[in-house]
Formats: C-alpha cells, sequence, structure tokens
C-alpha cells in the first residue's frame, strides 16, 4: 500500500515537472517570438519599389505606380551625402568589383606608345629637272617604284635651244685659234647645261649636231614620281622624276598635346611595324614639331629609321614605344583605364569615400597621357583616394538604380531606368519630341479626327489585352484611310500616313498581342506627328508615356482621358505612365 502511494506520488510529480517544462517552454518561446516580432517593428523596416525607389512605404504591399511588389528598402544609408550610395559587400563580391589606392606610389616604370606611319626621308630624296627646255622624246622609266642608279639614261628631249646652242659650238671650234674668248664662253654656255667635258669633245670631234639629247639621273634610288609624258613639252628647270632613297626613312608620329611633355629630342623609341610584328627597329627622336596641329590637336614627332634591307615601306603604319623612367612618373597619379567610364567629353571614376564601408559616388577627371594601359589624372583625385579599379560599370549601374549622380545623370535625382514621378499629371511646357511642321488641308483634318476615334478603339483593345479586337478596330481604320491617301497632301503628311496604313495592317493580320503592341508603338508616333499639326481638335488630346515600353527606351500613345491606362502592359502595370504633353485647339 506505502509503495503503491508512494508510486502515485512519484508519478504526480513527474507530472508536474513536465508540464512546467512543456508549457513554460511554449510560454518561454512564445514571448520570443512576441519579443522579436517587437523588435522587428521597432527596427522601423522600409519597403520600396525596386523600379521606383523613391517609394518607401512602412509595410509590404504593391508600388502604387507600377503595380509590382514592393521589396524591403536597404537599411543603414543614414549620414550619406546626397549623391553617395551604398553596396552591400554580397553584391560587390558577386560582381567582382575591385578597389585601388590611387597616389604617386603606385608609379613606376611605364611606357608612352605613340601611333605613325613610314614616310620617306625627304632630307635625302631628289627630284630629277630638265636643265634645258625642250619635247619629251622618249622616256626610259616605265613606272613608278622602279630602282634606278646613277648615271642611268632617264628620257631622251628634243631641244632647239640645244641644237642652235651645238651649232655655235662647231662654228666657234672652226675660229677658236682666232676668236678663242668666243670658243670658250660657248663651252661653258653648254657646261651650264649639264653637258659634260666628254659629251662636249664627242660634238666637236663628230662635227654633226646631236638633235635628242640624252638626260641622265644624277643620284641613285626610287622612282616615287613619274611627272612627264612622252611627247609633252617642258620648260628648262622643270621637274621630270622624283626619286626616294628609301636607305633611310622617317617614322612620322601623331603625339597628342598632352603627352609632348613627356618627350625630348634624342629620347631613345622602339618601333614596331604593322607588317613585321616580332621586328623591333631601335631609333631616336629627331625632331619634334615646334606647331602645334590645330585641326588635329596633334604634334608631329618622327624617328630616321636604316632601311639597308628595304624591310620598311613608305605608308606602312607602325607603333613607337618610349620608355618613361619612375623619376618621370613620380609626381604622377594614374589610374587603370577599367577604372574610367566615358561619355563624350566627360571622363568619371567612381570614388569609395568610407574606408569601412562600400559607400562610393561618381567623381569627374581631367586625364592625360595613356601609358601602358593607364590615364595620367590631371585633376579630380588626389594622393590616398580610393577608387574603383574593376566593375565600375556595376557600379554606374547601382548608382543609376539609386537616382544618384552616374554616367549619364550628371544631376542625379530622377533616373532614366524607371517610372519615377509617375503621377499621371500633365508636364507643363513639354513638346512632343516627334512633332513635325505639316501643311493639312482643312477636310483632310475631319477624316484624320475620324481616324484617331478608330486608333482609340485599338487603344483601348490593347488595354484590354484583346487582341482580337485590335485587329477588327484597325481593320475599320483602314477602310477610312484609303479615302484620305487618294487626296493632295504633302509629302511629309502622305508619308506618316503611309506609315499608320502599314502599322494598323500589320496590327489587322496578326493575333499575337505582342506584336500588336510593337506595331503600336510606330502607329502611335506618326499619328502624335500628325494630331500637333491639327488646326482644329474637339477634345483635348492627350500624349501618355510609358519609359518602361519598348525595352525602356520608352513609348508614347494619344488618350482621350487624363487617367493613365497602359496599353503597352495592360492589366500588368495599367497605371504605369505620365501625361507627357497636352494637345489643345
Amino acid at each position: 500500500m506505502k509503495n503503491k502511494t508512494l508510486y502515485i506520488v512519484l508519478a504526480a510529480l513527474a507530472g508536474l515537472l513536465a508540464g512546467y517544462f512543456i508549457f513554460g517552454g511554449i510560454n518561454s518561446n512564445g514571448s520570443k517570438e512576441e519579443h522579436d516580432h517587437t523588435a522587428e517593428m521597432a527596427n522601423g523596416e522600409m519597403w520600396t519599389c525596386s523600379m521606383h525607389p523613391q517609394i518607401m512605404q512602412p509595410e509590404p504591399g504593391d508600388c502604387p505606380i507600377c503595380g509590382m511588389d514592393l521589396i524591403p528598402a536597404e537599411s543603414g544609408a543614414d549620414g550619406l551625402a546626397s549623391n553617395q550610395f551604398k553596396m552591400t559587400k554580397n553584391a560587390m563580391a558577386l560582381a567582382n568589383i575591385e578597389t585601388m589606392v590611387v597616389g604617386a606610389g603606385n608609379t613606376k616604370e611605364g611606357v608612352l606608345t605613340l601611333s605613325g606611319k613610314i614616310m620617306e626621308n625627304e632630307e635625302i630624296n631628289g627630284t630629277q629637272a630638265a636643265y634645258f627646255g625642250g619635247r619629251v622624246e622618249k622616256l626610259n622609266v616605265n613606272y613608278e617604284g622602279e630602282e634606278i642608279k646613277k648615271g642611268q639614261l632617264l628620257a631622251t628631249i628634243y631641244s632647239p635651244e640645244l641644237v642652235s646652242a651645238q651649232q655655235e659650238l662647231l662654228t666657234a671650234t672652226r675660229l677658236k685659234e682666232s676668236q678663242p674668248e668666243l670658243y670658250k664662253a660657248v663651252r661653258n654656255k653648254l657646261k651650264l647645261w649639264k653637258l659634260s667635258e666628254k659629251q662636249i669633245a664627242q660634238i666637236e670631234n663628230s662635227d654633226k649636231v646631236t638633235e635628242n639629247f640624252p638626260v641622265y639621273a644624277n643620284t641613285s634610288g626610287t622612282v616615287s614620281k613619274i611627272m612627264v609624258e612622252e611627247g609633252d613639252y617642258i620648260k628648262q628647270g622643270a621637274a621630270l622624276f622624283s626619286i626616294a632613297d628609301l636607305s633611310s626613312v622617317w617614322a612620322v608620329f601623331d603625339s597628342y598635346e598632352n603627352q609632348v611633355g613627356s618627350l625630348k629630342n634624342n629620347q631613345a623609341m622602339t618601333i614596331v611595324a604593322n607588317s613585321y610584328p616580332n621586328t623591333k627597329f631601335k631609333a631616336k627622336i629627331s625632331f619634334i614639331d615646334p606647331i602645334l596641329n590645330s585641326s588635329k590637336r596633334t604634334v608631329e614627332v618622327r624617328a630616321v629609321l636604316q632601311n639597308k634591307d628595304g624591310l620598311l615601306k613608305p605608308g606602312m603604319f607602325v607603333q613607337g614605344s618610349i620608355m618613361l623612367s619612375a623619376g618621370t612618373m613620380k609626381d604622377r597619379i594614374t589610374i587603370p583605364e577599367s577604372a574610367i567610364l566615358w561619355t563624350g567629353e566627360r571622363s568619371v571614376v567612381y570614388v569609395k569615400t568610407d574606408s569601412e564601408e562600400p559607400v562610393f559616388e561618381m567623381r569627374e577627371v581631367t586625364l592625360g597621357t595613356n601609358v601602358n594601359g593607364s590615364y595620367e589624372v590631371l585633376d579630380g583625385l588626389e594622393n590616398g583616394t580610393e577608387i574603383v579599379a574593376n566593375g565600375t560599370f556595376t557600379v554606374d549601374a547601382a548608382a543609376q538604380l539609386k537616382g544618384k549622380k552616374s554616367m549619364m545623370n550628371q544631376e542625379g535625382g530622377k533616373t532614366m531606368t524607371g517610372h519615377e514621378g509617375h503621377t499621371g499629371v500633365r508636364m507643363e511646357g513639354t513638346d512632343s519630341a516627334t512633332s513635325m511642321k505639316m501643311d493639312i488641308p482643312k477636310e483632310v483634318q475631319k477624316d484624320i479626327m475620324s481616324i484617331i476615334g478608330n486608333y482609340m478603339d485599338v487603344k483601348d483593345a490593347l488595354v484590354a489585352s484583346n487582341p482580337e479586337r485590335a485587329g477588327s478596330s484597325s481593320k475599320v481604320a483602314l477602310n477610312g484611310l484609303k479615302n484620305i491617301i487618294e487626296k493632295d497632301l504633302d509629302r511629309m503628311t502622305e508619308g506618316h500616313l503611309n506609315k499608320i496604313i502599314e502599322m494598323f495592317t500589320k496590327i489587322s493580320k496578326t493575333d499575337n498581342l505582342v506584336n500588336q503592341r510593337e506595331y503600336f508603338i510606330i502607329l502611335s508616333e506618326n499619328l502624335i506627328s500628325i494630331s500637333t499639326n491639327l488646326k482644329e481638335i474637339p477634345s483635348i488630346l492627350f500624349v501618355q508615356n510609358c519609359p518602361m515600353a519598348n525595352k525602356n527606351k520608352g513609348a508614347d500613345w494619344l488618350s482621350w482621358e487624363k487617367e493613365i491606362r497602359n496599353p503597352y502592359y495592360g492589366e500588368a502595370m495599367m497605371n504605369c505612365g505620365e501625361v507627357k504633353q497636352v494637345i489643345s485647339k
């Protein structure tokens, strides 16, 4: 009996203990959950729209602009400047974003690369001239590029003056004993025409006049240009041939004005021709043009190259590399090309403003010389500034989404990737970008108003996502357009109407809603252009716009109502858009 009573007492105690732990645990957990929920509310978590970051609500729901689900807003952005923004460390890791600290400590020996081409060495080029006037009887040089040697016969010229001079020589030869001065003067006259002693003696000995006189090369080289043809009459001193000595050539480069400071005469240069990428030619800068080419904003730099083997041909493209020592670079700040974004004349980088947190802001910089894949920074950065060196485009995209200053948005604020500020009201003073001057006859304007009515039927069908109704309404519009297009119209109006007919036809022939909406974009553009040229409109027309349509390029449409009803997305984003312009006559 006592044992039984003892068992009952022990069982009761066990039950009480079990109940305490079970129900106590539940209460404890329940209190904990209640505490966590309260803490969550106390944290003040906000919700925003991924397409409209200006929307901030204290609880989840739908975006009042586009109807998309709200997502948790990023926290911890307090205390940032107006154009600073923060990225998560996870996002930085996924995008492979890397930063670096710029400054003189990063400079090292670099290579300045210039582009240019091979040209003839004008210092040793020559011109073969005619020393006497006459008619070119024969050319012994057949083509440009022909190699010639000094003393080689180049041409034969008939010269009446030279014929007379030879006759004078023969006469003076007979009288040289009695009139030696006359004989001497005649011989000197022939020497002025570059006749040699041998040629003069030959004339005297033969006692005959040579009618066609030879022209011999006065230098060796390559004929770069033939300036006469057989049968041409030439004057004394006229140029017959240009002769280039290609045993030595020029490598001529264009140096931008911000690179000239790194160059000097006799500076060593390594030159590589595109035709011989594995061959390096050594040279020194022989000339830096003292005058800037104002049209190209460049300065000519050249070097002389020995070309005994004839490998280098005038016109070949070459690259010249100049080593810049660390001493030359020590006072310069350079950044890698991957860190820079270019937009027109502006160059921008992203600066990491907080050494501990991934906080960034855009900064414009002025760039100088490109040295071995890095650019010298003339203005905009200081030693010790930390910048984004890799993944700059990703950081710029984040800036645009957050409405901060970015490459394409210098002022910050409203971005171009969403529908910020879509309140469904008119933007005062906005002109239609598609407005063009047209002279539309009054009777045609009434017919166009009927077409606009048909257009509105198509628009309403697309709002309702009803492709069958859009097609049938387009067929009705086509019947009215046939009468309009036959009337006397200016070229601009006729062109727009033909495009409108084409789009109505395409909409009527397909039941694919996506394709219909694409055709409706072009249809709307052309009809808006015509509508802005109408003199009388019985009711106000609203030009409305959805920047998200047309693959985020934006698209317009016409509406009788001020309320936004989006034909490009229908129920998916019914109220997404804004009134861009009001047409009222």
